[in-house]
């Protein structure tokens, strides 16, 4: 019961990481208030937390309209009297997917990205403090976690403007961390998901909650036939990148604050660019052999 006593409000929880997260969080404990754009989803995960035992309330909300963020927290408060955790979590993907050249991108297309993305954490953000600044026993304690991505580390093609947001809510969560919140003991951090990522995510909004990553969807699992260095027997799944939000929701990570952390990278941050193959440490001993040193000699 990691978070036991604690009330945790999880946004874009109707599917995905949202509703994985809510239901683990309410497995350890928590009181959860599910929200999301798409109402019935949110219904449908709280009926998962509660058949599981579990205390939640599902609240509609859309987080580039800060009235809703901020009715949402509101509601928070009247139902369980307080709001421990804050985890801004809404997000949506980059209109075409990566298909469109940078050149190409519209004032339209990269507002909608910045609107949901990093002004929808911006108002959780924002509301979440002035709700827990009023906690009964005081803010200490209190923590805000945001979905960031490896986007926000890397350059993924055919993302700039989902790249740049996530980069923006990293520079938030460090200013935030630095001089606004942590005196009032309050303390944020940011995750940066980089595989075990939703299917859902690259459909629409209405498509039925599938509950599985992408790699989880694939006909089958070789795990020496993934990019990731490493090599494990299942693939990376959704709960993968929910923990470490419990772990940063929890009083376990209580003084760490303006971090934004690689999560289900597997390695793969980790690599450099210059193909090397399976083989490399043979190939790289047979050509310093032969006195061949670098690629061009």
């Amino acid at each position: 019961m990691r978070l036991a006593n604690k009330v945790a409000m999880i946004t874009g929880a109707g599917s995905g990481l949202g509703r994985v997260s809510a239901q683990l969080f309410a497995q350890e404990g928590a009181k959860v208030v599910v929200t999301d754009i798409q109402e019935s989803r949110a219904k449908e995960t709280v009926a998962l937390v509660t058949e599981a035992g579990g205390d939640a309330i599902a609240v509609k909300a859309d987080v580039t309209v800060e009235s809703e963020v901020e009715a949402a927290v509101n509601a928070t408060v009247e139902q369980y009297g307080k709001l421990d955790v804050m985890f801004a979590n809404a997000g949506i993907p980059a209109k075409g997917f990566g298909l469109t050249p940078f050149e190409d991108i519209t004032e339209q297309e990269w507002d909608e990205t910045h609107d949901v993305v990093l002004k929808g954490v911006f108002f959780a953000v924002k509301h979440a403090v002035r709700a827990m600044k009023n906690n009964p026993d005081g803010p200490a304690g209190s923590s805000i976690i945001c979905t960031s991505s490896a986007a926000s580390l890397v350059g993924y093609p055919g993302f700039p403007q989902y790249g740049a947001a996530k980069g923006g809510i990293n520079a938030l969560v460090r200013i935030c961390a630095a001089w606004e919140i942590g005196k009032y003991g309050i303390r944020i951090n940011a995750i940066c998901p980089t595989h075990g990522m939703s299917a859902n995510f690259i459909l629409p909004p209405e498509a039925p909650v599938l509950g599985k990553s992408h790699e989880e969807m694939a006909p089958e699992w070789i795990p020496e036939h993934s990019p990731i260095p490493l090599k494990l027997p299942r693939p990376p799944r959704i709960l993968d990148n929910a923990y470490p939000a419990l772990f940063l929701a929890s009083d376990e990570s209580m003084y760490m604050s303006g971090v934004s952390i690689p999560v289900t990278d597997g390695g793969t941050l980790a690599q450099v660019a210059i193909p090397f193959g399976d083989n490399w440490r043979e190939t790289m001993t047979e050509r310093a052999a032969k006195g061949i040193m670098g690629e061009g000699q």
